[in-house]
């Protein structure tokens, strides 16, 4: 086995300390389409505190964990995959809009709040 110099080396045998977050992700405010919707993510919680870099100004983290963004095509089997590894996680669901009926009639109705004009 591999032991590290370092105090702060991660050793990748311990998983109870992991936590992870499964769920879907959702489309940004730039996106018209659904595109990489449907995949389920399994991305780990941040240990650390992000830092602002003296020298650059730039924030950083010396958690490698972040970084990992694993796809999955769906969520069980990201949960199976959490499970075989010790990890713990939480599955969030996404949120589902409940379809609104439209027609192109109703652009015409006579009850309508606020009259129709081009």
């Amino acid at each position: 086995m591999f032991k590290s110099r370092r105090p702060d080396q991660r050793l990748w045998e311990s998983y109870e300390n992991m936590r992870a977050r499964i769920y879907q992700p959702t489309r940004t405010a730039m996106q018209s389409g659904k595109a990489r919707t449907k995949l389920w993510l399994l991305e780990f919680e941040p240990e650390q505190a992000r830092q602002i870099d003296p020298l650059m100004g730039w924030t950083s983290s010396g958690d490698m964990l972040q970084q990992v963004q694993l796809e999955f095509d769906t969520s069980n089997e990201a949960v199976a995959f959490a499970e075989k590894n010790g990890i713990a996680y939480q599955v969030f669901e996404p949120h589902r809009p409940a379809p609104k009926t439209k027609a192109y009639a109703d652009n015409f109705r006579a009850d309508r709040k606020t009259p129709w004009s081009h």
